[in-house]
């Protein structure tokens, strides 16, 4: 009976020594990315438009070219300046995609008497390479992207004629 009792201890101080702990191997790593960039190419210009007196109307630049499309009281001309789209470039990270925010409105203000003002809106923005008007885009392989603007010239029955001016803030940001 003791060595029945010396293996049953045995057995069962075999038994309390079992493994309880594991372990694996798992992975680690980081990305980084570098600032966002953006650059203006050309400013957001509707051109010279004539007054037809009394008779509000509206003025729109497409996003990806300058044929202007005018209703109400406004047409065009083709005294200078020209009408041109907003032109940007962006630099960033290679191959990573990213958000445009554009402002809702702009407002410009008559540059001699500064009281007369225009709302520009349904801004609008096409992506280098895109079919149709977008607020996201991936950046290339090297880095960088390209976007051109346009938007809807709000012109009152009473405008005043002269040369209109105003800023505007858009930003881009990694998804």
């Amino acid at each position: 009976m003791l060595f029945t009792a010396v293996v049953l201890m045995a057995v069962f101080a075999a038994t309390g020594m079992a493994q309880t702990s594991a372990s694996t191997t798992t992975d680690a790593g980081a990305k980084l990315i570098v600032p966002m960039m953006i650059y203006q190419d050309a400013p957001l210009h509707f051109g010279t438009i004539n007054l037809l007196l009394g008779v509000a109307g509206t003025c729109v630049l497409p996003s990806n070219n300058t044929i202007r499309a005018f209703s109400g009281g406004i047409i065009g001309s083709s005294v200078a300046p020209l009408p041109t789209n907003a032109a940007y470039h962006v630099t960033g990270t290679m191959n990573s995609t990213y958000a445009l925010t554009l402002p809702s409105t702009i407002t410009v203000t008559e540059t001699v008497g500064n009281s007369a003002t225009m709302t520009i809106n349904t801004i609008k923005a096409r992506f280098n390479g895109q079919l149709t008007d977008g607020v996201t885009s991936t950046l290339s392989a090297t880095g960088t992207d390209s976007f051109t603007l346009g938007g809807t010239l709000i012109v009152a029955a009473a405008q005043v004629a002269g040369i209109y001016h105003g800023t505007f803030t858009l930003s881009v940001d990694y998804n």
